[in-house]
């Protein structure tokens, strides 16, 4: 039985069939095509497919007819499709996750001419986070630039988020705290606690470091080369809901190089295994098997429990309070801009502060003649 107003139904064959109209070239008339797939969500995609590509192909549809005929699901398909062939697989997996959790229930059966400004009050509302009301407006402007760029659909602008939150002020490892930490990583070390600190000494994420290989690592040149991530993935049509993937770094600006500390060549050497891969010889590591060692080193350290990210904010204050110049460590850490380095990776500590307030009071007490130690 075919499903209300989609013209999909499942055959005896257990596959399931979607019809569409498609006008012959020549004759002009009009015909039943049919696509296939073995499941409902599969060939609802390809009849959806098969749908724009009509309307596109078509030299009668006007533009404005695009807009009046379409639903926000099938413009929002076709990009994801569009997307999927040009964005890392990681950046699809993302989007679809945005659109099918927020933007189709509310969305996704409006046609292109019915959505208006406040359309996204209702799922920002919904949201918990700013982060993914930014992503969610993202996702649509996204979708509303495809429109445009593709059928001429002029769709209506939405305001973006209000940020409901201050953005919070990330910590950083006191002193102290590194040296504590520092003295459990060289206790006994493993390939666990050497992944730590190679992250605490060069600012690697926790996926690029689960992704090292030995072959990423020049010990002549003392160089280690970002080639890789690993990250655990939502998947559709497989036995499991996730799946570890590696890809490629984050962005063009994260596939980058890194000097490495003559002390971290030695333990590198010290600890290399005949395996592929630094941490687990045979595989990457899951990056919540890392985390978790992370948090073990943390417990029996007796320091307080702390996001496997302190260790990258923690690198670069570091830099900046060793007189590294920004753009050098925006360039380590693989940032589009210093800018980004500046705003969420540089927290200045009380030391820091202190060493630029003596220094200023030394150069007013040189003006009159006093010593200043």
């Amino acid at each position: 039985m075919a499903r209300k107003g989609e013209n999909i139904h499942k055959r005896k064959d257990g596959r399931w069939e979607g019809r569409y109209l498609k006008e012959e070239p020549r004759s002009g008339e009009k015909r039943y095509k049919s696509v296939y797939a073995r499941s409902y969500s599969e060939v609802k995609r390809k009849l959806l497919l098969a749908k724009s590509e009509e309307v596109k192909d078509s030299k009668v549809v006007s533009h404005s007819l695009y807009y009046e005929m379409w639903s926000f699901e099938e413009l929002a398909t076709t990009w994801l499709d569009s997307v999927k062939n040009v964005k890392k697989y990681s950046t699809y997996i993302k989007y679809t996750n945005i659109y099918e959790t927020h933007l189709r229930k509310v969305l996704g059966r409006k046609k292109i001419s019915e959505i208006r400004a406040d359309s996204l009050k209702e799922i920002y509302g919904s949201c918990k986070s700013d982060s993914m009301r930014k992503s969610i407006y993202c996702v649509y402007n996204q979708i509303s630039s495809f429109a445009f760029e593709n059928y001429q659909i002029e769709m209506e602008k939405v305001p973006r988020p209000k940020l409901q939150k201050k953005q919070s002020v990330v910590e950083v490892l006191s002193r102290a705290d590194q040296i504590v930490l520092i003295k459990k990583l060289y206790h006994e070390m493993d390939s666990y606690k050497l992944a730590i600190l190679i992250c605490l000494s060069t600012g690697l994420r926790i996926g690029e470091v689960c992704g090292l290989k030995w072959s990423d690592i020049d010990f002549q040149g003392k160089l280690l080369y970002v080639n890789r991530t690993v990250q655990r993935l939502s998947v559709k049509g497989q036995n499991t809901k996730t799946m570890l993937f590696v890809g490629i770094p984050k962005s063009v600006h994260s596939k980058r190089e890194i000097p490495i500390p003559d002390n971290l060549i030695h333990l590198l050497l010290l600890l290399k295994n005949d395996g592929e891969y630094v941490i687990t010889p045979d595989k990457p590591t899951e990056p919540k098997t890392l985390q978790n060692h992370f948090k073990k080193c943390l417990k029996e350290a007796k320091l307080t429990e702390r996001n496997f990210h302190v260790l990258r904010h923690t690198f670069a204050t570091n830099c900046i309070n060793a007189g590294v110049d920004v753009k050098s460590l925006s360039e380590i850490l693989g940032h589009a801009s210093v800018t980004i380095t500046l705003n969420r990776y540089v927290h200045s500590t009380i030391e820091t502060k202190r060493n630029h307030m003596n220094h200023l009071y030394a150069i007013y007490g040189h003006y009159v003649g006093q010593k200043c130690s």
